[in-house]
């Protein structure tokens, strides 16, 4: 299971598994929490199967489309070796760790293997240190608390004093996970895959609830906005317009992520970005006779769906009617 708080770089890893030369046929199962779904087209073109799961969190709501899904692959064993699990950003491992054990079917055929829990070295301490309504659990703690291994992600964005303060404070939290330093997601996939790491003693140990306790309270505060539109792009009005919003709305913001149809582009454009950091790059060609539709979702507090709405719209060089 790969999970990790929202822009940790869960996808960036899922994809260098899904393309190193490593012998192994995968099954992806993809959970998004934004209305609109990005994260399948931002996994690259492979043989693999990839089952998308939108409209809710993985470890609640649509945690009996999970069991279905593992279900049907069972059927289909002679088709894969490894199945990964990349959970939305807001997703408590727990209630998906307990389904390989709570479920007869699925706990005679599937051992779950390892929970790798990404960390975005550059904002991770402001996600642990974030205050949560009473009864709300704060999800980058779980994430933590239940890893067997930590990819401690994006480490060119901080220093040796910050680097050495975010090993600390994971530590503090889960003090037998191995941490594993990276860049890009770029770690041994012999220290990810096939480990045999998750061991239900211990989790046990520290929570004896573990196999009853199925309650998960998300902070209701954080939402999505989606965005659907067609047309094309201006880059000028488009790069203005997120400039703004995230200098101004950017502590507000915890992800966004997007795939954008510019003016004079024969490619599409992916963007994604935390916080007030924001990267992108061309990805694949627009199809002949493909409709240029832009979508992007927002994940944060105090969104105003409205004026996302009329913001992005304002880019556009041709009208665009909402999806």
């Amino acid at each position: 299971m790969l999970t990790g708080f929202l822009g940790s770089g869960k996808t960036t890893l899922l994809n260098r598994i899904l393309t190193e030369q490593h012998g192994l046929r995968i099954a992806v199962i993809e959970n998004e929490f934004g209305e609109v779904g990005i994260d399948d087209a931002l996994v690259l073109d492979a043989e693999e199967e990839i089952f998308e799961m939108n409209n809710g969190c993985i470890c609640c709501t649509v945690r009996g489309d999970l069991i279905r899904i593992l279900s049907a692959l069972m059927r289909r064993r002679e088709r894969f070796d490894r199945i990964i699990i990349e959970t939305t950003g807001l997703a408590d491992p727990a209630p998906v760790a307990q389904t390989f054990f709570m479920d007869d079917e699925i706990a005679s055929q599937l051992r779950l293997d390892a929970i790798v829990t990404l960390v975005d070295a550059a904002h991770v301490q402001t996600h642990l240190d974030e205050a949560k309504p009473e009864g709300v659990e704060n999800e980058a703690v779980e994430q933590l608390a239940f890893a067997d291994k930590v990819v401690l992600n994006k480490t060119d964005l901080v220093d040796d004093q910050q680097l050495a303060q975010v090993v600390t404070r994971i530590r503090g939290i889960n003090a037998l996970a191995e941490i594993l330093p990276a860049q890009q997601a770029d770690v041994d996939l012999a220290k990810v895959l096939d480990v045999h790491a998750f061991d239900l003693d211990r989790v046990l140990e520290s929570d004896p609830q573990f196999l009853t306790d199925t309650e998960h309270q998300h902070d209701t505060t954080v939402t999505s906005v989606g965005i659907d539109l067609a047309g094309e792009l201006d880059e000028d009005r488009l790069n203005a317009w997120l400039g703004t919003l995230l200098r101004t709305q950017g502590a507000d913001i915890f992800r966004s992520k997007g795939i954008l149809a510019l003016a004079g582009s024969d490619r599409q454009y992916v963007f994604q970005g935390v916080h007030m950091l924001l990267e992108g790059e061309n990805g694949r060609q627009w199809q002949a006779g493909e409709e240029r539709r832009n979508r992007l979702v927002f994940i944060g507090r105090n969104l105003d769906r409205q004026r996302l709405n009329t913001g992005f719209a304002a880019c556009l060089t041709t009208a665009g009617v909402p999806a």
